[in-house]
Order: C-alpha cells, then structure tokens, then sequence
C-alpha cells in the first residue's frame, strides 16, 4: 500500500501532477481551478515555497488580492531575495490603490534583479 501524505489517500507523486495541472489551469486562465487544486497540495506541504507562490499567482489572477498578498508575503518570509516575489507584491499592492508599499517592493525586486520590466516599474529616476 503506497505511503499517503494525510491528504485523503493522496500520494507524493499525486501532488506533483496537481501542481503541474494547476500552472496548467492558471495558463489557461482558470485561476480558480489552480487554487483548488494548489489548496490540496499545500494541505499536504505546507513548506512548499513553489506552490505558494503559484497559489499567490491565482489568486492575483482571479483579483482575490488580499490572498494574493498575504500568500506573496509568506513567501517572501521564507525568500526575502525572491525578485519575483517583490514584483508580484508590488502589483498587489498596486492594484489595491496602497502606493508606497508598491514602490518599496518594486525597487527591493528591481535591487534584487535589475531585469528592464522591475527597473521600468521602479522608477528609480523618479
């Protein structure tokens, strides 16, 4: 009998093909359909940094932003040099209307990965 996770007699491997389903669903813009399935994986794994921020993603997808951020935020507790996160943050922020946490995450992602999009959105000659 394979060894389950605790999550209703799913497996490892079961985990592995929700995640990838889920970044699936989220392509195809079913966030939604990703966040019930990321629901699951992260029940099982907790400490899965990956999932979360693909669940962050999905939520911020389906304009559910106060998920989106508080996800966007564990994960830069556990990655405080996660650029992506900073940005993803940021635009939370943005879209919330909340100005001055988005320009600290924009130029803490663009410090962190001087990539043109976090550059550009970090106004640095502002």
């Amino acid at each position: 009998m394979p060894e389950t996770s605790g999550s209703h007699g799913r497996t490892p491997e079961t985990h592995v093909i929700d995640f990838r389903a889920a970044e699936q669903l989220l392509a195809a813009r079913d966030p939604q359909g990703a966040v019930k399935l990321l629901d699951r994986v992260i029940e099982a794994h907790p400490e899965n940094t990956a999932a979360r921020l693909l669940r962050a993603r999905a939520f911020f997808a389906a304009a559910r932003l106060r998920s989106a951020e508080l996800e966007f935020s564990l994960v830069l507790e556990r990655e405080p040099d996660n650029a992506y996160a900073h940005f993803a943050l940021a635009r939370t922020y943005q879209r919330q209307g909340r100005a001055n946490p988005a320009q600290r995450h924009f130029r803490l992602a663009a410090a962190l990965d001087p990539k043109p999009e976090y550059l550009e959105a970090a106004r640095f000659d502002r």
